[in-house]
């Protein structure tokens, strides 16, 4: 009688589905990210989306947080132009694991098909990826992909719709404009040779420089240079030279719980710039790399075995670029890091890999430093990333909680959103850059698996080399005493005692081996009560507010340190004007 059931329940599932037709024009991505000219068979990662929410379309209301709609993804690999793609029961899903599961009701469905380019590696390797194509890495919002404008229907039982659903990507993604520069925000772009070479096609770094008031009528002038470590950015929103609109309709921040956010960030954006052209100002660079890359918006800023040596090639190619254009002193004494989460692991990690060429990093918030606390997880002792194994129970765990400390997703959930974006580590999401940058190469070609996103195993042998290369307590252990006198003096951290994502327990094992370093580290550590991510260390103000100050809250620090160190015959005063 069971087997019966099954297969009536079976008959069901495949009764009604949803058919996506690919256009009989449709053309792939070619070397570079751009779309061939002539049709052709079709890689990429078909993405179907219900959403019974109606502010918006499907696309844009899927994330990792309660409010997120539904997904379920397959892969295609030469899907050919004008074929239909049926999305069934076995489309790997996210909130719900399966098409099976999802309650009857009114919903709106739309597909995407996030497109992916052929890498044909330096090292052999043939792998598809999405590439960046000026996005940073957001597969709803990547031009060139397809679309369908979105469908109203009716789910019957079993997550499957009352009739069969035809849906045609008739939709593409247009290209992005070029951001025009300004009198203060301007922009350079390079070619790399260094990842050029590794990823087997020509791959360009970028830079988005905010430069001093007076820059142009100074032309003799010399300046340090601040690296703002951050995510994908092409401008600097923070900044503003004209006063708020009078007519901007509040919003509300639910991070923050603030109502009217969007006219503070304004107005403390316009207080920014006052401040920045002020008289006495000291004049300085700020500067924001742009490594988005195949497998997220950002690179880490470390040479990788999957991403490339992205750790080199800003060193050597891309800050060298930068200060030749924009006048930079161009000397470890006058060049300083800052940033927050993943600008926070870059700011500690470019001053620990290159100890000489920054005179200070001041890193909030930052993503793991140390992996015997990957958020929450001890990957060297647990057994699995998603739950503690009691006497009798599995207890899930964790991997994101609100201000009041409630779970907002489970390590199993937000895993299982990545897995609906993408197989291979291809989810252009958190765990899987992680798991790209600090990996080795895996037998596919793509990134080893730290942990299986389906069951959560950890592979201790993965984790070995994660710790032999990327755990930073772990080199700053290792290395202390060819470090120490390098780094004496230069590291700054903060981060909030209630941290959304539980980084402040990596920091707390980092401060354990900073306090104790011998010879002494010198290091500051500090922990905002009760704030959540991303607290960067301002001790007077909330977060909401000194996450707008990154430019100038680490300032009188930087500049007593720039006193202090500078070498004899140094230029201080070109730049003081």
């Amino acid at each position: 009688m069971l087997a019966v059931l099954a297969l009536a329940s079976t008959a069901a599932l495949s009764a009604q589905s949803f058919r996506v037709h690919i256009p009989a024009d449709a053309r792939p991505l070619k070397s570079g990210g751009e779309r061939a000219s002539q049709p052709g068979p079709i890689d990429g990662r078909l993405l179907l989306l219900l959403s019974n929410n109606p502010d918006d379309e499907p696309r844009m209301q899927i994330d990792d947080t309660p409010r997120s709609q539904n997904i379920f993804g397959i892969t295609l690999d030469g899907a050919q132009p004008g074929s239909v793609i049926t999305l069934d029961n076995s489309a790997t899903g996210y909130p719900h694991a399966h098409l099976s599961q999802l309650p009857p009701g009114n919903y709106r469905v739309q597909a995407v098909l996030n497109l992916y380019e052929t890498f044909h590696m330096a090292d052999g390797r043939v792998i598809k990826l999405a590439p960046d194509r000026g996005e940073g890495q957001h597969w709803n919002i990547a031009p060139g992909n397809l679309y369908s404008k979105p469908l109203a229907i009716t789910i019957g039982a079993n997550g499957m719709p009352q009739q069969q659903v035809e849906i045609e990507l008739t939709e593409v993604i247009p290209p992005i404009p070029p951001t025009p520069d300004s009198e203060f925000v301007r922009r350079i772009r390079i070619q790399s040779a260094l990842l050029t070479k590794f990823w087997g096609r020509p791959v360009d770094l970028a830079a988005t420089v905010l430069v001093p008031s007076g820059f142009d009528q100074h032309p003799d002038a010399r300046f340090p240079l601040m690296l703002f470590e951050d995510h994908f950015n092409d401008g600097f929103d923070e900044f503003r030279t004209t006063p708020p609109d009078p007519n901007l309709k509040p919003d509300y921040s639910e991070r923050f719980h603030l109502a009217g956010y969007n006219r503070i960030q304004q107005q403390e954006a316009y207080s920014f710039y006052q401040t920045w052209v002020a008289k006495k100002f000291p004049r300085f660079l700020v500067v924001k790399i742009q490594t988005a890359n195949p497998f997220y918006d950002d690179s880490y800023a470390v040479d990788s075995a999957n991403l490339g040596p992205y750790g080199e090639a800003i060193e050597t190619e891309l800050i060298p670029a930068v200060e030749r254009k924009f006048r930079a002193i161009g000397q470890g004494w006058a060049r300083f890091l800052y940033g927050g989460s993943t600008g926070g692991w870059e700011a500690i990690a470019a001053q620990v890999f290159y100890p000489d060429h920054y005179n200070g990093a001041f890193i909030a918030c930052p993503d793991p430093v140390d992996f015997h606390a990957y958020t929450n997880i001890d990957l060297y002792k647990d057994a699995n990333a998603y739950f503690i194994q009691g006497a009798n129970k599995q207890v899930e765990q964790p991997a994101m909680r609100d201000y009041l400390g409630h779970v907002m997703i489970t390590q199993r959930g937000v895993n299982q959103y990545e897995a609906a974006l993408g197989d291979h580590g291809r989810s252009g999401e958190q765990y899987d850059i992680w798991q790209a940058v600090f990996s080795p190469i895996g037998p596919d070609g793509y990134p080893a698996r730290i942990f299986d996103k389906q069951t959560g195993v950890i592979d201790h042998a993965v984790a070995q080399y994660w710790q032999d290369h990327y755990d930073l307590t772990a080199k700053l252990e290792r290395e202390w005493p060819q470090l120490q006198p390098k780094l004496e003096g230069k590291l700054h951290v903060y981060v909030g005692s209630d941290d959304t994502y539980m980084l402040n327990d990596a920091v707390y094992l980092l401060q354990d081996f900073l306090d104790k370093a011998n010879p002494p580290a010198h290091a500051e550590v500090a922990y905002g009560p009760r704030a959540e991510h991303c607290w960067n260390g301002d001790p007077n103000l909330p977060n909401a507010y000194s996450r707008l100050h990154y430019e100038t809250q680490y300032l009188p620090k930087i500049m007593q340190r720039i006193q202090e160190t500078a070498p004899k015959g140094a230029d201080l005063t070109s730049w003081r004007y």
